[in-house]
């Protein structure tokens, strides 16, 4: 690839476009102003570009950048960005592959030759939301995880056509926003950080299916047992600290009775039909009455921000220039 038509390395001073001022649009947003991007955030919501502007504003002042607020700004329509100097999309739309694929194929038209083309997707494969296009070389995931301006990792997908050096400048250009980037060389349904969660939470819901623990048991087991580990290693470093032969040997054990059910657990499946789908409808496996549900999102919010402090001494520094 002609390098004048890579990813700038760093976000400072560049103009980045988010689609869609969603809850993610708006953290994805945050994610950039942080970095010293200046954004233009599209969505056709008026509502929405509102209250965008009040959620960048918050996730901003505790950092101290408060002022990088004004760099984010919102367009009703695509027709109203300036696009002569953006380098970099990120789609936050609706989880429906029509209308992504609609949104590149615009992309394509509307965008420079050196822009590059990201989907914040969890569920559709890049190469399927690029299918026909003639640019998929500068088309990748980008997945971030809600708050994403709270959550450091951010999924770097590889399509069958994307360009390694434009994947790795994006690697760069996400550590100058704060973000901890990884590679995903292989477009597979979940990319890494959704398939490592689900295979935990099969299990869980089949334990819970099974009555051999509640469903708050299974929260304080991961959050209190070995998930609060994590805090400091991963599974795979966690192993090198145990020993690899002891996680050998309960693996042998343990493996042949792990779940291996190819739908949801039924105690998933029977809230879903019931209408309980947690904080949005106002009950899951728990009540969420308003009141309880601010409270609660005010407790995690602030021990994610927590758990910022912790490991900021291993997270990518913040330009403040």
């Amino acid at each position: 690839m002609n390098t004048d038509l890579l990813l700038p390395a760093h976000p400072r001073h560049t103009h980045a476009v988010v689609v869609g001022a969603g809850t993610m649009g708006a953290d994805v947003a945050t994610v950039l102003a942080r970095g010293g991007c200046r954004v233009t955030v599209s969505d056709p919501n008026p509502a929405q570009r509102q209250a965008m502007a009040q959620r960048v504003l918050q996730g901003l002042q505790p950092l101290g950048l408060a002022q990088r607020a004004e760099r984010v700004q919102a367009v009703a329509s695509l027709q109203e960005v300036d696009w002569h100097d953006v380098v970099l999309v990120i789609e936050c739309i609706p989880e429906k592959l029509d209308l992504k694929q609609a949104l590149f194929a615009e992309l394509v038209q509307r965008a420079p030759a050196h822009t590059v083309l990201t989907s914040n997707s969890s569920s559709f494969p890049i190469s399927a939301i690029a299918a026909g296009l003639p640019t998929a070389e500068r088309m990748l995931g980008l997945h971030f995880f809600m708050p994403a301006h709270l959550v450091p990792l951010v999924e770097v997908v590889h399509g069958p056509a994307t360009d390694e050096a434009q994947a790795s400048r994006l690697c760069q250009f996400m550590r100058g926003c704060g973000s901890v980037p990884v590679r995903v060389r292989k477009d597979k349904p979940g990319f890494l950080a959704n398939r490592l969660q689900h295979a935990l939470a099969r299990e869980a819901f089949a334990m819970i299916d099974e009555g051999v623990a509640t469903p708050e048991d299974v929260d304080a087991a991961v959050r209190f047992g070995f998930g609060f580990r994590y805090l400091a290693a991963g599974p795979v470093l966690q192993r090198d600290h145990a020993g690899l032969d002891v996680h050998c040997a309960a693996a042998a054990t343990m493996y042949p009775s792990l779940a291996a059910n190819t739908e949801p657990a039924q105690v998933l499946r029977e809230q879903v039909a019931a209408g309980r789908l947690g904080m949005k409808t106002g009950a899951g496996f728990f009540e969420w009455p308003e009141e309880r549900r601010l409270a609660e999102r005010q407790r995690y919010d602030a021990l994610l921000q927590q758990g910022l402090a912790l490991l900021a001494s291993e997270l990518p520094p913040i330009d403040r220039d």
